[in-house]
């Protein structure tokens, strides 16, 4: 028997474009003490990157694929990533071979360095009610004359769409070069391009310009809302205030909810019209008779998925608003100067109101990966005996 082990030291997540490692581990767990202990060997070992796609029946109408199987695929012996997935696999990078016939004495062990980058074109990491995206590195092994065996380790990824194009091409130097710090120059150009995404990213979530809103319905105006930017990161917190002294009509209650969309592309919906699905991520409600301002902080979760589109699904965030408001003017409460009694307001037992609702829509973008690992389903570890 031959233990594999494979362990992704930095984390679970990664960013498109970045460079992932994986240490591979292969043992002979049988002591050289042990009179039943042989070597152990392995005809080859390879890894590979792979993205599942899984879409709900229901919702989802994709093209016949047609018999594209490979006449192969049925043999245990040629390697197949996917092999035993559910949905398509839509994106593999070409496996890179570990080792070829390695021996091990008992008790030994060897590791081996797997590295690839993410492929940047690809989508990210998704569970949603309609379409899920599913990313594995499979390690494929093999003894001689027997089935290859598959060790597979799942891992998220997060993809930067709907950034801004950087104001220079990223090799471009934009300071004086120094003919005396040609160390330092040369690791400025040499920078990651993860850092380099980082960077991109921290700059366009930390642009801060109010936007005021004025809200009204049909008898007037109920509320002015001031929120302090539209782009977050994961993990952020969205933080608005409501004024309603400016207000004409009473607003007895406010909620506020942070939602995702998931709409199928219309080429590819089960049905003409179909609805788009709707999933919260956190809600804040809020009574407010008598109230001249009030704020609210929602938090976004860091194992969401940001914004993405893609041929098939479009993900997008919003804010959704929805207001209680009195349809008759009520009078507060009011405390005399020299009154020294205690007294006691009670709020009225039927009061007419009108609801109405609004969205807001906002962009949420990836942020670091070591960040959202901490709060992974995924451990970056896995383990085959063979």
């Amino acid at each position: 028997m031959i233990e594999v082990v494979a362990s992704m030291a930095r984390g679970p997540v990664f960013l498109a474009g970045e460079l992932m490692e994986c240490l591979i581990t292969f043992t002979n767990p049988m002591s050289h003490l042990s009179t039943s202990a042989s070597s152990e060997m392995l005809a080859w070992a390879s890894a590979q990157i792979h993205c599942q796609f899984h879409a709900s029946e229901n919702r989802v109408a994709l093209p016949a694929q047609g018999n594209k199987q490979d006449v192969q695929a049925g043999s245990d012996t040629v390697l197949i990533p996917s092999r035993g997935e559910r949905g398509q696999c839509v994106l593999d990078t070409p496996p890179k071979i570990l080792f070829c016939d390695l021996r091990l004495d008992p008790g030994e062990s060897k590791t081996y360095s797997y590295s690839e980058v993410v492929p940047i074109d690809g989508p990210p990491s998704f569970r949603g009610q309609a379409v899920k995206y599913v990313y594995k590195l499979t390690i494929g092994c093999q003894r001689v004359n027997s089935p290859i065996k598959l060790l597979r380790v799942p891992f998220r990824v997060l993809v930067l769409q709907g950034m801004p194009e950087p104001p220079f091409p990223q090799d471009e130097e934009v300071s004086p070069s120094n003919p005396f710090l040609e160390e330092e120059e040369s690791s400025r150009r040499d920078a990651r391009p993860l850092e380099r995404a980082l960077d991109m990213l921290m700059a366009t979530t930390s642009r801060r310009c109010p936007h005021m809103f004025n809200i009204t319905n049909m008898r007037g105006k109920v509320a002015k809302f001031c929120i302090f930017k539209t782009v977050y990161r994961l993990g952020e917190d969205i933080i608005g205030t409501f004024n309603f002294s400016e207000g004409d009509i009473p607003c007895l209650q406010y909620s506020v909810s942070l939602q995702s969309e998931e709409e199928i592309q219309e080429q590819y919906q089960r049905r003409p019209g179909q609805a788009v699905s709707v999933t919260g991520h956190g809600r804040h409600l809020e009574s407010c008779l008598h109230t001249a301002s009030s704020h609210f902080s929602l938090p976004i979760p860091l194992n969401v998925t940001p914004g993405f589109s893609t041929d098939i699904v479009t993900l997008r965030w919003r804010l959704h608003f929805e207001f209680v408001t009195a349809r008759e003017p009520m009078e507060p409460l009011t405390v005399l100067p020299n009154q020294s009694e205690v007294t006691v307001w009670a709020g009225a037992e039927h009061v007419d109101v009108d609801t109405f609702s609004w969205n807001l829509p906002i962009k949420v973008l990836p942020t670091n990966p070591a960040l959202a690992s901490y709060v992974s389903q995924f451990t970056g570890t896995n383990s085959i005996n063979i």
